[in-house]
């Protein structure tokens, strides 16, 4: 069965390739991922998969289930979302893609490759289980958002991971020792993003008036407005971050404004304006605290300012839960299918990257640990020499969010990365990219997938034994002593300002022109 899940991936090389570059080439952002959804929507469907459009109430989210037959059902998913500000073409040079600027969206981890690898991985799944006779099922959701932790904490709530023998969870490589390994023990933190949005509805009131016979008085310009609320937010809240939380921990605090299209000035006060806090934590009591002191800045700007506060969920998400069952199962496929490789074009390709950014073309461009394997074991030693005993969890990535419904095993697979840096960030952009670059990677994880995924199928000892240990840690299963429940209370927050494309007279553009 595992020769005919490689078989499929090898057969399908092309495909997997320019199905990459698609979703490369959309690069669309968080909540706004209509064209890479819908082309997922439908390559599932002509798969023979049923899929749910629009899951969790999220416009550019699905859920995908295919069957054969009774037995259990393993999880995989896809994410597509790119990143503002990171307009990228697959080139060994600085070139925004096609018909755009810079300022355009670009994937950067990169998610067109997480989410390809992630089907090809089902796929080849899916043809093994036929040809074999495996009896079970596959269940493929599409992440949108992941870059603001979206939708995840709702698919959990909401039911989409329950049900499952496992939970299989592919990264693309970008941090060291995580470098084609699985995590042990050491899962992602937490983390919350909210948006606080200002509104001055009275200006009239602040201030003595004009007396002026008209209904609309010429002073309300005096009202500080919703942009000085902003300002205010935005000021305070830097100033007083560093005494949020004591100095260690690995946690941070970024934050965004979003655009509401206030390009006047006219003798007016601004009526709304929204700024975004992401929170990256190790904990859930760490991202409280900070939430907090949030909440306490933006009520004492509000009444400084005469305007009214709302908060927003954009994200809560739970630290993530181990299984070392799971993550044995994957390390020994991983074993099995070893390192991508890279061919001499794509590693010509790699020394034109490095050429273009003044480092000079080396004889091997890439680092030593895109093509050699770490165990967990020995990446997780590694990981530990830089935390403090007491911290459980470092960084933040809502796969966490599943690993409570079901056993989640979390591995990563190298992309390509240039030795000799810092380089800029267009630099790895275009590797994530380039066909020759990035193909390997999607393969290998495709493989990797499948090999993992139709081993929790057929052993039932394999799926026994990772959901003992999921009862274990969460003292009872699903709803036991010490599982988390779902921390989502809140909908999809659709309707703010999220970057986007357009669609005008001038043809398909980025909202901001640049």
């Amino acid at each position: 069965m595992f020769e005919t899940a490689d078989g499929w991936v090898a057969a399908h090389q092309k495909d997997l390739s320019d199905w990459c570059a698609t979703i490369f080439d959309y690069a669309e952002p968080a909540w706004r991922e209509y064209r890479s959804a819908e082309w997922y929507v439908s390559r599932l469907r002509a798969e023979g998969f049923t899929v749910e459009e629009g899951s969790g109430g999220m416009p550019t989210a699905f859920c995908a289930e295919w069957s054969n037959g009774d037995g259990p059902t393993v999880g995989m998913y896809a994410e597509y979302d790119a990143v503002p500000g990171n307009c990228q073409a697959p080139r060994p040079e600085r070139a925004p893609r096609e018909g755009l600027g810079y300022l355009a969206a670009g994937h950067t981890d990169p998610h067109s490759g997480l989410g390809i690898g992630a089907l090809g991985g089902l796929l080849a799944t899916k043809a093994a289980m036929e040809k074999h006779g495996i009896k079970g099922g596959l269940r493929f959701t599409g992440e949108p958002a992941e870059k603001v932790r979206g939708s995840k904490p709702i698919h959990a709530a909401k039911g989409y991971y329950d049900g499952l023998a496992a939970m299989l969870s592919f990264h693309p490589f970008y941090m060291l020792p995580l470098c084609n390994t699985v995590r042990w023990d050491t899962q992602c933190g937490a983390a919350y993003s909210m948006i606080y949005r200002f509104r001055c509805e009275m200006p009239e009131t602040w201030g003595a008036q004009d007396g002026a016979p008209i209904p609309q008085s010429h002073s309300d310009v005096r009202a500080p407005g919703a942009n000085d609320a902003l300002m205010l937010m935005y000021q305070t809240a830097r100033n007083l971050r560093d005494s949020m939380l004591p100095h260690r921990g690995g946690w941070s605090v970024s934050e965004a404004i979003l655009g509401m299209g206030q390009a006047t000035a006219d003798n007016l006060p601004a009526v709304q304006a929204d700024i975004q806090y992401m929170i990256r934590v190790p904990d859930l009591a760490m991202a409280e605290r900070i939430s907090g002191e949030l909440d306490r800045v933006a009520n004492s700007v509000a009444s400084m300012t005469g305007c009214r506060v709302e908060k927003h969920w954009v994200c809560k998400s739970r630290p993530g839960l181990t299984n070392h069952a799971m993550a044995s199962v994957v390390w020994e496929n991983l074993q099995a299918v070893g390192a991508p490789t890279w061919d001499a074009a794509a590693l010509d390709l790699a020394r034109q990257v490095q050429e273009a950014c003044g480092k000079g073309g080396a004889e091997n461009p890439l680092i030593d640990a895109c093509t050699q394997m770490i165990s967990p074991q020995e990446a997780e030693r590694e990981l530990r020499q830089s935390l403090p005993p007491e911290q459980l969890n470092s960084t933040s990535d809502d796969y966490t969010d599943m690993s409570w419904h079901a056993p989640t095993a979390r591995f990563y697979i190298a992309r390509p990365a240039l030795r000799g840096g810092p380089y800029p960030a267009w630099a790895m952009n275009a590797l994530g990219g380039i066909p020759q670059l990035i193909d390997p990677m999607v393969s290998t994880a495709a493989r990797v997938l499948a090999r993992s995924a139709l081993r929790v199928l057929t052993d039932e000892g394999v799926r026994q034994a990772a959901w003992d240990e999921f009862e274990q840690r969460t003292g009872g299963g699903v709803g036991g002593d010490n599982w988390i429940a779902p921390l989502c209370d809140y909908e999809a927050p659709l309707e703010f300002a999220w970057p986007e494309y357009v669609e005008t007279k001038r043809g398909r553009h980025w909202h901001l022109p640049g």
